[in-house]
């Protein structure tokens, strides 16, 4: 029989698992006492605790919870020594959770001893270390382990307890993108049950008193199925990590001017209440301003520093995040000076700098109007444009009830005497323009000058 498991405990067949976790604890202990007798100086490495270090999540929406607490339960899956395990449920339909990692892991990287997300952000660690640009190389041998680990300690017991320590604490505060990243609420999703496996290939029997959730499994092949919690802590292969950084590459983002001139910054959707007083108390922090010029009519501004570095500082510290009067408004360079004649193509471009795919099916674009320098009149003819343009006299129907009009000949002449010379000949006429014997004046009106003649 299993020190303390009554013998009711192990032939209940669904208290199975329960056996095995007490059998892995009795192995441990017996480990753990051998390493005792061995050497006496490793009990005063043993962590005693009172409370557990845990994030809002994992600790659940229940302020009232039970927590049972087991002194020397288990050894740290990061440093190997025995710790005090806490184990509770964060609430109703929730799995049983219990701390994974020692307090002085947890404080080393200022992490959750269960789930080993930021503290602060709740983060994966390398997300976090890339937004503050640390690298925190850890050793991962047994003994340069512990001698790390003994002057990380020695360092704890010295600090106010109120700030991380080592290259994390000594890190700038905070980071945009990792503000942008942030859970500013918990996520209490992450405590459901695991999937039932007997239920995935139809053989669970417990119904609803099953405690395991009976859902579908997510594709095998997904990266966020195979998580390592030595990798999450040294914050490397974290297949979460690399979900959180391609999405923090692809928010959009103020890119600075090659134009070490442009100091303007541009402002949009200021509205009908927003004034150059309002704009200049919130800029003034960033350095002297030179002017802010407002445009009523189009609800923008433009401010104008005196030095590039303030109005770097103005853009990184408002692009995204400036909300005055209640309107979240547009942050953006101003262009140089030499640019604002000249538009670039951006076709299918977004102002982030994404280009979108095209639509099938859209006609194309129209081209560009001529220039006023290059419009030729309209030459219907293909007249000689040297000449002076004759009077055309084209008869209309008459309406009915009208006697018809004199036959060609008999009438007065229908052009001008002095009509225009006939078209030159093929060889002469520009390219790409085409005579058709119907456009000429002389051969239409060729009667009427033999006549008059006579």
């Amino acid at each position: 029989m299993i020190r303390g498991v009554s013998a009711v405990e192990v032939f209940l067949p669904h208290c199975f698992p329960v056996v095995r976790e007490y059998a892995a604890s009795a192995r441990e202990l017996r480990k753990m006492a051998t390493s005792l007798g061995a050497n006496t100086y490793n009990r005063q490495n043993w962590e005693d605790s009172d409370f557990p270090i845990l994030c809002q999540t994992c600790l659940g929406e229940n302020p009232y919870i039970r927590m049972t607490k087991e002194k020397y339960g288990k050894e740290c899956k990061i440093c190997a020594r025995p710790f005090t395990v806490f184990r509770w449920c964060p609430g109703v339909r929730m799995r049983f959770k219990k701390t994974e990692v020692c307090q002085t892991c947890s404080k080393m990287k200022n992490v959750c001893q269960t789930c080993l997300l930021d503290l602060e952000y709740g983060l994966p660690i390398q997300v976090r270390d890339t937004g503050l640009s640390v690298k925190d190389d850890m050793p991962k041998s047994d003994v340069n382990k512990e001698y790390y680990t003994q002057n990380m300690e020695r360092e704890i017991q010295c600090s106010d307890g109120t700030r991380p320590v080592g290259l994390l604490g000594k890190a700038p505060g905070h980071s945009d993108m990792l503000l942008k990243l942030a859970r500013t609420t918990p996520y209490y999703k992450r405590n459901r049950p695991h999937i039932c496996s007997f239920w995935v290939k139809g053989e669970c029997k417990r119904g609803e008193e099953c405690p395991y959730r009976h859902e579908k499994p997510t594709d095998p092949d997904d990266p966020l199925a195979d998580q390592n919690i030595k990798d999450r802590y040294y914050g490397i292969n974290d297949p979460v990590a690399d979900k959180l950084l391609k999405r923090a590459s692809a928010m959009p983002r103020l890119d600075t001017p090659d134009d070490k001139a442009i100091t303007t910054l541009y402002i949009g959707g200021l509205g009908e209440n927003i004034n150059d007083s309002d704009l200049r108390s919130f800029f003034y922090q960033f350095g002297e301003i030179r002017t802010i010029t407002v445009v009523q009519r189009q609800q923008c501004a433009f401010i104008q520093f005196a030095t590039r570095q303030s109005a770097e500082l103005a853009a990184e510290k408002s692009f995204n995040k400036l909300i005055l009067g209640g309107r979240r408004l547009t942050v953006k360079w101003g262009r140089s000076q030499g640019a604002k004649g000249r538009e670039k193509d951006q076709e299918g471009v977004t102002e982030s700098g994404n280009r979108l795919e095209p639509v099938p099916g859209l006609p194309g674009a129209l081209p560009p109007p001529p220039a006023p320098e290059e419009e030729v009149p309209a030459n219907y003819f293909n007249l000689d444009p040297s000449t002076s343009s004759a009077v055309v006299n084209i008869a209309i129907p008459p309406p009915p009830g009208m006697p018809n009009p004199p036959p060609p000949g008999f009438g007065p002449p229908m052009f001008h005497p002095m009509g225009p010379p006939p078209p030159p000949p093929m060889g002469l006429r520009p390219p790409g323009h085409i005579h058709y014997p119907s456009q000429d004046p002389q051969r239409m009106g060729a009667h009427a000058t033999r006549h008059s003649a006579e």
